[in-house]
């Protein structure tokens, strides 16, 4: 995720290469970074603490709030931290840093890595708008981003961070389908990733509801038709309604613990 981060920023040369710190415990990861990128890596974790305007903290939940804990005494007050770990609280992050430290809480997906990525943005009382701008725009570069509320978090696992498996499940589905109708396995799946990017693409610049344009596909006493009665017969929308409320529901749980 941090690369593909790192990859949006370049591509979008809104923020000049050297201009981002990067700093990761194995040597050879930073080398690599540099040499890729051409960003400016650090020689520890308290020097990047220490410059950064906005320290991202790409670390895996379970390690976050100690590594934040043995940043804090060299974090500047107006330094803007934003994690995107999922599950850890606002709250959470204010208790392993300074008191007043502007924290702000992404919840990105994996399309990130092909520049695709649906990220909500969540800042705490003293991230300034300009700031919250600054990390919006930063994500924006490799997807789209929204500021929401933190009590939304858990419909945006549901809906965007979980949403990935489920649609891979779909495209898979249908590629199975097609092979069964005779289509090679590999022509399948082109087809079938295609045809769920380009409708997406279509919902996402028509601006019209997605009912309108199931409506336009599904022709009188056609093909389109035969196949939605079918998927309302066996329960498809019910599916995947209760799939994202399991989703939701335990992301709730695990952010409790």
């Amino acid at each position: 995720m941090a690369s593909a981060m790192i990859s949006g920023l370049i591509k979008s040369q809104s923020v000049p290469a050297e201009n981002i710190l990067v700093f990761d415990r194995k040597p050879k990861t930073n080398s690599a970074l540099h040499d890729q990128f051409g960003v400016t890596a650090m020689e520890s974790a308290n020097q990047l603490a220490a410059k950064a305007d906005y320290l991202i903290a790409a670390v895996k939940p379970n390690a976050l709030l100690d590594t934040l804990d043995k940043l804090s005494s060299h974090l500047r007050k107006e330094t803007v931290i934003v994690s995107v770990a999922a599950g850890v609280t606002l709250e959470s992050l204010a208790s392993a840093l300074p008191k007043e430290q502007k924290i702000i809480r992404v919840m990105p997906n994996t399309p990130c890595l092909v520049g695709e990525g649906m990220s909500s943005i969540t800042p705490n009382n003293n991230v300034t708008e300009q700031e919250t701008e600054t990390v919006l725009t930063i994500f924006s570069q490799f997807g789209k981003a929204e500021v929401v509320s933190e009590s939304l978090i858990h419909a945006v696992v549901g809906v965007s961070g979980s949403a990935p498996a489920y649609i891979y499940i779909l495209i898979e589905a249908m590629a199975d389908a097609a092979v069964l109708a005779g289509m090679p396995r590999a022509k399948a799946y082109q087809f079938a990733a295609q045809a769920v990017k380009g409708s997406a693409e279509m919902v996402l610049e028509s601006g019209k509801h997605p009912g309108e344009l199931k409506d336009n596909v599904c022709s009188p006493g056609g093909t389109t038709i035969e196949a939605v009665a079918m998927l309302e017969e066996t329960g498809f929308r019910s599916s995947i309604i209760q799939a994202m409320q399991a989703c939701i529901n335990k992301s709730d749980a695990l952010s409790k613990k």
